[in-house]
């Protein structure tokens, strides 16, 4: 892969990963099945809510700066 061709993917991936860690952590539903089945797991998911919203905003922002630049 070519730099430009992984500065086109890596928001999608970013946004993505920050995406579904701030549903699963934020949606009442899923946050308590993943404290009720997974203890340990949803621990240590939780650990990472600041990352989850940092990827989420920055990797929109990138996607959005690299849609609007192209």
């Amino acid at each position: 892969m070519t730099p430009t061709q992984i500065d086109f993917y890596f928001p999608y991936a970013l946004f993505f990963y920050g995406f579904l860690v701030a549903l699963v952590l934020e949606t009442p539903v899923l946050s308590r099945i993943g404290k009720e089945r997974m203890e340990g797991v949803f621990a240590q998911l939780s650990q990472r809510r600041g990352l989850a919203w940092i990827s989420f905003f920055l990797g929109g922002l990138w996607m959005l700066q690299n849609l609007w630049l192209t």
